[in-house]
């Protein structure tokens, strides 16, 4: 695990207020930019952060701090950590304590039912089971089946509500990605078969009857004539 430096900015803040060290040390030492380890100075930024003593944390020592005031070209360095504590690698399924396994066939249950998406090594993950345990109440062939009740494994205490939420986005993701997008090509050996559009029949019955329509108008216009002589 490497060796960083705690609240930064707090620390900025102690070292500006107690210390005579420039704002390029002060910057180097706590990852900041001179310019903001300047503003901290005029009060311009980090209002309200109260600063965080390194020497006390043991991350920083008086001697560091003295022989830095001397030499403005002297880099800070981080004292090395009195006790170090192993990083925590979980492998396999997630422990569950024995007065809550009772819980957890409720909770694949529930799991099963409002999330279908979900795979069973997610499952498995989430509240520290076996595929075949989750393939049984799945089919309905658990030793316990008719009095399974399904529950909230958040609420069970069996796995948090962050974690359920990442894998449901992941398989919710994994579904998207696998449904094709947009339209498709139909195969050659359907296009092959396609007949072009035969065009459609021209209604002659409605088409105009040009002699019909100059016979009316003639018939028309001889009473109009009858008329005017009467």
């Amino acid at each position: 695990m490497a060796n960083t430096l705690l609240m930064p900015k707090a620390t900025a803040v102690w070292l500006v207020d107690n210390t005579a060290l420039s704002f390029d040390q002060i910057a180097q030492f706590c990852g900041l930019h001179p310019l903001e380890v300047k503003a901290i100075a005029d009060g311009e930024s980090a209002q309200g952060i109260k600063g965080m003593d390194p020497v006390m944390t043991g991350q920083l020592t008086r001697e560091e701090i003295a022989r830095a005031e001397k030499d403005e070209n002297h880099r800070l360095k981080l004292s090395e950590p009195k006790v170090r504590v192993p990083e925590s690698k979980r492998k396999g399924p997630r422990y569950t304590p024995l007065s809550k396994r009772q819980d957890r066939p409720n909770a694949i249950l529930w799991l099963v039912r409002n999330h279908p998406e979900l795979k069973d090594a997610q499952i498995s993950r989430l509240v520290g089971t076996t595929k075949s345990t989750i393939e049984q109440i799945r089919e309905r062939k658990h030793w316990n089946a008719a009095n399974l009740v399904p529950m909230d494994p958040v609420t069970l205490g069996l796995t948090s509500q962050i974690d359920l939420d990442i894998e449901v986005q992941r398989a919710s993701r994994g579904r998207e990605q696998a449904q094709p997008t947009g339209d498709t090509l139909l195969p050659a050996s359907l296009t092959e078969r396609l007949s072009p559009e035969a065009p459609k029949p021209r209604d002659e019955d409605a088409e105009l009857d040009a002699n019909a329509v100059f016979a009316k108008l003639s018939a028309l216009k001889s009473t109009d004539q009858d008329q005017d002589e009467e």
